[in-house]
C-alpha cells in the first residue's frame, strides 16, 4: 500500500517536471516566433514609409488578401499591388508605427494572427491579420487595416458616411 502510493506520487512528479519542461520549451519557440513576426510586421512598415514595393509586396505570401479601410477593398495581392504601384511610384505611401501588438497562435505553430494599433497619417489604426509559416519564413496571409472610431464621436461618423454607404449596401444587397 505504501509503496504503490509512493509509486503514485513519484509518477504524478515525473509527469509535472516533463510537463513544466514542455511548457517552457513551448514558451521560448513561441517567443522566438513572437520576435520574428514583429520584426516581420516592423519591415512592412518601414517598406511602405520608404515605398519600397518590392520587399513591401515580398513580405506577402502569393495567394494573400488585403482588406483595406473602404468597404470595397477586398484585393489578393496581384490586385493590391496594381491598385498600389502609382503610390509607390510617386513616393506617396503610407508610415505606420505599431504603438501596441498582440500575436497568438494556432496549437502547431505554423499559423499565427495579430492586432496592433497603429499610429499613422489617419491617426490611429488597428493592423490585423494572419500570417503563415511557408519554407521557414512568415508571410502575411491576409492584413486588413481598419480605422479606429471613438465611441464619443461614433454617431457623427455614421451620419457623415450614411449618404455613400446607404447606395453600397442597396448595390450589395442586389447582389447576393
Amino acid at each position: 500500500m505504501k509503496k504503490n502510493r509512493i509509486f503514485k506520487i513519484a509518477l504524478l512528479l515525473f509527469f509535472g517536471i516533463i510537463s513544466m519542461k514542455l511548457s517552457s520549451q513551448n514558451k521560448g519557440f513561441y517567443e522566438k516566433e513572437k520576435t520574428e513576426i514583429g520584426t516581420l510586421l516592423d519591415g512592412f512598415n518601414i517598406a511602405a514609409a520608404q515605398s519600397d514595393f518590392n520587399t513591401y509586396f515580398n513580405y506577402y505570401a502569393d495567394e494573400s488578401t488585403f482588406i483595406g479601410t473602404d468597404a470595397t477593398e477586398v484585393w489578393n495581392k496581384k490586385e493590391f499591388m496594381i491598385w498600389a504601384k502609382p503610390y509607390f511610384d510617386k513616393k506617396k505611401t503610407w508610415n505606420f508605427t505599431s504603438l501596441k501588438r498582440n500575436i497568438y497562435f494556432s496549437k502547431d505553430g505554423k499559423l499565427a494572427w495579430f492586432d496592433e494599433l497603429l499610429d499613422t497619417q489617419m491617426k490611429i489604426c488597428r493592423g490585423s491579420g494572419v500570417v503563415e509559416k511557408i519554407n521557414g519564413v512568415w508571410k502575411i496571409r491576409q492584413y486588413v487595416l481598419s480605422v479606429t472610431v471613438p465611441n464619443d464621436i461614433v454617431d457623427k461618423v455614421v451620419t457623415e458616411k450614411t449618404a455613400i454607404e446607404d447606395l453600397l449596401i442597396q448595390k450589395l444587397k442586389t447582389q447576393r
